[in-house]
């Protein structure tokens, strides 16, 4: 869990300072996602009913250290941009299906197994507002 301002909000590791709401329901979802699956930025979006994937994804830049952010995800799977290596690390600690890429592929970075990864808040959706 990340740590909490004095204001209710979370910060990563500059100083404390109180999140936007929206940002703060962004990166509860994030933590909800359960390990070893994901979440697209657009199904984030769609289940909080607001913003879209681009809004989910600037929260997580700018917010998202303190949260699970590997398990946030674009939908075709491939790694976050700069951060690949890192995320595979959490991929594989956690067992998130991957697609491994062919040796043709640059860089012979794998993708995530969207269709086995993806997770849908199911568990999770009776408590959602």
């Amino acid at each position: 869990m990340s740590e909490q301002s004095p204001e209710g909000g979370r910060y990563e590791d500059g100083p404390a300072q109180a999140l936007p709401e929206y940002a703060e329901l962004v990166l509860d979802v994030a933590e909800l996602i359960p390990p070893g699956r994901v979440m697209t930025y657009g199904d984030v979006a769609e289940w909080l009913e607001q913003g879209g994937p681009r809004q989910v994804g600037r929260v997580m830049a700018l917010y998202g250290g303190a949260a699970p952010w590997w398990r946030v995800v674009r939908a075709d799977g491939v790694l976050l941009p700069g951060h690949e290596q890192r995320a595979l690390g959490h991929y594989r600690a956690e067992g998130t299906p991957l697609k491994e890429a062919s040796r043709a592929a640059e860089g012979h970075l794998p993708r995530i197994d969207m269709r086995r990864a993806r997770w849908d808040g199911g568990d999770r959706a009776e408590g959602h507002t």
